[in-house]
């Protein structure tokens, strides 16, 4: 049975959540991914993400500029986040079941991966 773990990417790209929007959407179009991992504020803090959803429901759709509009504005944080070592039949229900489509992979308060639902199918 095949774990987070063995499905993940590794490559991480995360945004401060001071950023724009604009910025976010920049560095998803350069690095060909639909999400960012928000950085945390410091080691007590949460991780955020925010994903090409948020942008056209929460700027797009509300006709907010995105030059003028926070990552942190948009963000879904806390995060749903997976263990590693979950199998990955159950990371595939908990996403369904949580309506997301990108999920990090935390261990020990520490970003290991993220995984997607198109990671499934690879």
């Amino acid at each position: 049975m095949p774990k987070v773990k063995d499905l993940m990417v590794t490559n991480v790209i995360t945004i401060d959540g001071s950023a724009t929007v604009a910025e976010a959407i920049e560095k998803m179009r350069k690095n060909g991914v639909r999400s960012l991992i928000v950085e945390r504020r410091n080691e007590d803090d949460a991780f955020g993400i925010v994903t090409m959803r948020d942008v056209v429901y929460k700027v797009v759709a509300e006709g907010l500029d995105p030059k003028n509009t926070a990552v942190h504005e948009i963000m879904s944080k806390p995060l749903i986040s997976l263990n590693p070592n979950l199998d990955a039949k159950y990371a595939a229900r908990l996403m369904a079941k949580c309506n997301i489509s990108h999920a990090p992979v935390i261990a020990e308060h520490r970003l290991m991966g993220i995984l997607s639902l198109a990671d499934f199918v690879k």
